[in-house]
């Protein structure tokens, strides 16, 4: 797939994004990521830059073992999706998890997500990434 120079950008972003922020849970990078007007559509966590960070130092403390494994990534203008498996602790079967993030001014803007619980076995062998 080729990428515009801004979708480029966009996924370099949102990749530090899970790199420096998600992974090691570090909510004081946060700033350099999301916009100071950044809106939540994630019905657990209120909107804005503060609130974020609460949620990821909450986060921090109930799951320091946490990943956020990334599986794939796509651009689409302002706008980068993110599949992912969520595993809390070492043998956690964990989340899929998909993240849609709107990018503006360098910066990400807005969050939509969507979870579901990792189930194994099931009627076709594909798996769940």
């Amino acid at each position: 797939m080729r990428y515009t120079a801004e979708e480029q950008a966009n996924l370099a972003l949102v990749r530090g994004l899970f790199d420096e922020v998600l992974n090691p849970m570090d909510s004081g990078a946060v700033d350099r990521f999301i916009a100071a007007d950044y809106i939540q559509h994630n019905p657990n966590v209120e909107t804005g830059r503060e609130p974020l960070k609460a949620f990821l130092d909450f986060i921090r403390r109930e799951n320091p073992q946490g990943v956020h494994d990334v599986k794939r990534m796509f651009a689409d203008g302002d706008h980068v999706i993110v599949h992912y498996h969520v595993r809390r602790w070492p043998d956690d079967i964990g989340w899929a998890v998909v993240d849609i993030f709107r990018i503006e001014n360098g910066l990400i803007a807005e969050h939509w997500d969507v979870a579901q619980d990792v189930v194994t076995g099931g009627p076709n062998p594909n798996g769940m990434f």
